[in-house]
């Protein structure tokens, strides 16, 4: 079973800076003025990224190469707290010389029913727990 990591650092507030084990950094930030999206942007943004990977190798394998795409993610959330996403749609825009909307598709379809791990973790329960240690000096902050 893969496992990834991130961690997040607190610089001020509600703003976060995360990091990947490869060193890739996002700001994630609830503060005023916002200089990063906040988590619930940040989910909408991966599932949109996970599809469109998926898209533009499909649509490539078909010979239907996309020469301009772009996707859109619009999620509702619960009124009550968690608010939660209660229904996302992830839209698909796309063109190219021999690209067929049917293609398009299809290729979404693939993407959502098979392949997006982001997608497929959002469709069913899954196991999120807290644990809490103590911040020692000497740890890398």
């Amino acid at each position: 079973m893969a496992t990834k990591r991130v961690v997040l650092h607190q610089l001020v507030g509600h703003r976060f800076l995360g990091i990947n084990e490869q060193g890739d950094k996002v700001m994630i930030d609830g503060d005023k003025p916002a200089s990063g999206m906040r988590p619930m942007e940040l989910l909408l943004a991966a599932v949109a990224a996970c599809t469109a990977y998926d898209v533009v190798d499909i649509m490539s394998k078909k010979r239907q190469p996309l020469a301009r795409y772009r996707v859109e993610a619009v999620g509702e959330r619960a009124e009550e707290h968690p608010k939660r996403y209660t229904h996302i749609v992830i839209t698909h825009y796309g063109a190219g010389p021999n690209v067929t909307q049917e293609a398009l598709l299809r290729a979404a379809q693939l993407s959502h029913e098979k392949y997006c791990s982001v997608s497929a973790s959002l469709n069913v329960p899954i196991e999120v727990r807290a644990v809490v240690e103590p911040y020692e000096v000497g740890q890398p902050a």
